[in-house]
């Protein structure tokens, strides 16, 4: 009996094979603990796919528009001239001692993002239901991608709120610096209740009736049309539980040099916020075993 000769070079690539299968990324897919818990380490992973959701939302959101991107303009400026003249010169709102013109306009700005945002991202499990009872990924993904595109209009109606501060000579304050972590106040907070609400929508179709109007009355309990600071000391403490005020004033005061925000009440926005963002992760993992079952 001869010996079976094996080749240097098949040697060399048996050797080889346990690293191949070391480098082998192992996948255990496990029931979502229904305790309030983001997988950092998770979303980063599937972080090319939250980019490729969120640039999915954008590219179609005015596909086949006439005057495309320019909506994100138009809906801002066109309420900011009916708010103008209905509570501006009519009703004669106070504006902290800015033209109201571009008081509202600048609450517009970070209430629009917010309203949009919570409308995607309440809607975003039902929309995407292929992918959810089908593939595997990290199910927060779709109600933060939601969250995130409105910031595209964010950016391109703030070009309108420059040209008005360069006609109407308001320069922003120091505190500008602190605009962006307003903003990702109002991100929160509307991620927060989407998540609430797109656990809910799974199960009820209900919510995207609800949701207009559920934003309609938070517009004007928020300061968009009147300042907050003119109310009477009492009601501004219980306006201090909805965050959006703070994101509004705060934002106002960053960007058109209006009064600070007291830090008081600020501080009991952001617990606000932090209770609505953890009730509304709460919920959606309780729910999300069932999401492919009911949806």
């Amino acid at each position: 009996m001869t010996e079976t000769q094996i080749p240097a070079s098949a040697a060399t690539e048996i050797t080889e094979v346990p690293d191949v299968i070391r480098s082998i990324r192992e996948t255990v897919i496990r029931p979502a603990p229904r305790w309030p818990h983001l997988d950092v380490r998770e979303l980063w992973h599937y972080r090319e796919l939250g980019f490729r959701l969120a640039w999915r939302d954008v590219a179609v959101r005015y596909k086949q528009t006439s005057i495309g991107i320019l909506w994100a303009i138009l809906q801002p400026l066109a309420t900011m001239v009916v708010f103008t003249l209905v509570f501006g010169k009519f009703a004669n709102f106070p504006s902290k001692g800015v033209q109201y013109q571009i008081f509202v306009f600048s609450a517009l700005l970070p209430w629009t993002y917010f309203a949009s945002s919570l409308s995607m991202a309440s809607s975003s499990l039902v929309s995407n239901k292929p992918l959810v009872t089908k593939v595997y990924f990290p199910r927060v993904l779709l109600p933060l991608a939601g969250a995130v595109v409105s910031l595209v209009d964010f950016l391109i109606a703030s070009v309108i709120l420059v040209g008005m501060m360069v006609w109407f000579m308001v320069w922003p304050s120091p505190a500008v610096v602190l605009a962006p972590l307003f903003l990702l106040m109002a991100l929160l907070t509307a991620l927060g209740v989407g998540l609430f609400l797109s656990a809910v929508n799974v199960r009820y179709r209900d919510v995207p009736y609800a949701v207009p109007f559920l934003v309609q009355i938070w517009m004007y309990v928020s300061g968009v049309v009147y300042a907050i600071s003119a109310l009477p000391e009492r009601w501004q403490w219980v306006l201090a539980l909805n965050p959006m005020t703070a994101v509004i004033s705060g934002f106002q005061w960053g960007v058109i040099s209006t009064p600070a925000p007291e830090l008081g009440k600020t501080l009991v926005s952001v617990a606000s916020m932090a209770a609505m963002f953890v009730v509304g992760l709460w919920f959606f993992r309780a729910s999300e075993p069932r999401f492919a079952d009911t949806i």
